[in-house]
């Protein structure tokens, strides 16, 4: 099996789409660096840590873009982000299948705060553009440094996400929360609460992922078309719908203290063997169990 966790974000592109159709925007060559990390004399990448392009999945022409978790935990600088909100944009004007985002980022770059902060904003509101246009937003977490802060927002707006048990998302990161509430609120060391919290298995039991696959670059290659395959539809009956539904979780969820707690309201007998369990065999069990 070839791990999709342990991959560079171009051998993850290069896994995904189908083999020799990838065409690569703004490549290494155009030397697109961060001004902001040159004039603070920090190292730099000549793609700024993301690669943008062209390519097919299954057939279907598709946009892709990869976060590189290795070159700054994939934090999104100003020409970062430009080039994630110049490829979404490029899809409102083509003739597409979809849009992929393999997403790998810890949120905005403090070297490059405000900068940063309205490339995410640009970001998303690209994302929620390329959706009104009919063209899906389809975003895959399953890297070392998950997806969180301002990423983890525009990762919310996709259309589905495609998540693996090693994927992360959230607002805040354990350590940003242990940070601001003390580890008696959140202790980033017990790696087992954080990934009942923001883990693959919990957002997928939420109804935050709509699908859970095994640390696979096929298995997330197949669920990924057949998230673009599905379509996707935004209109205001569709974001009413979504607020009834984060309604009703808190009002059901809010006093829990625990994933595991969650787990229990939800009717898993054992909540406390949900990890051992496989996706594919945590995912059999949960179809009856999710949220939505």
């Amino acid at each position: 099996m070839h791990s999709y966790y342990e991959k560079s974000a171009r051998a993850r592109i290069d896994a995904v789409v189908d083999a020799a159709s990838f065409r690569e925007i703004l490549p290494p060559q155009a030397r697109m660096l961060s001004p902001h990390l040159q004039a603070l004399d920090l190292p730099v990448a000549f793609d700024d840590g993301v690669i943008t392009g062209a390519a097919t999945l299954e057939g279907l022409p598709i946009l892709i873009a990869a976060q590189e978790g290795g070159f700054m935990g994939g934090a999104v600088g100003e020409v970062h982000g430009a080039k994630l909100v110049g490829l979404l944009q490029r899809a409102v004007h083509g003739q597409l299948a979809g849009v992929v985002l393999l997403l790998e980022s810890g949120g905005v770059r403090l070297q490059e705060a405000n900068a940063g902060l309205i490339a995410v904003s640009e970001v998303i509101r690209a994302i929620l553009a390329s959706r009104a246009a009919g063209v899906p937003v389809v975003g895959a977490i399953g890297g070392q440094y998950g997806c969180f802060g301002g990423m983890g927002i525009a990762a919310a707006c996709c259309t589905a996400i495609v998540m693996s048990e090693e994927g992360r998302l959230g607002l805040s990161g354990p350590e940003v929360i242990e940070t601001a509430r003390g580890v008696e609120e959140f202790d980033s060391r017990d790696r087992a609460r954080v990934w009942r919290t923001v883990g693959g298995k919990h957002r997928y039991l939420l109804g935050d992922a709509a699908a859970l696959v095994d640390d696979s670059v096929d298995a997330f290659r197949n669920a990924i078309a057949r998230a673009i395959r599905a379509g996707d539809r935004l209109d205001l009956d569709a974001l009413e719908r979504e607020q009834e539904l984060l309604d009703a979780r808190l009002q059901r969820f809010g006093q829990c203290t625990d994933g595991e707690d969650i787990w229990r309201l939800l009717g898993w007998p054992e909540p406390d063997r949900v990890p051992l369990l496989t996706a594919t065999e945590f995912v059999a069990q949960a179809r009856e169990r999710r949220v939505r």
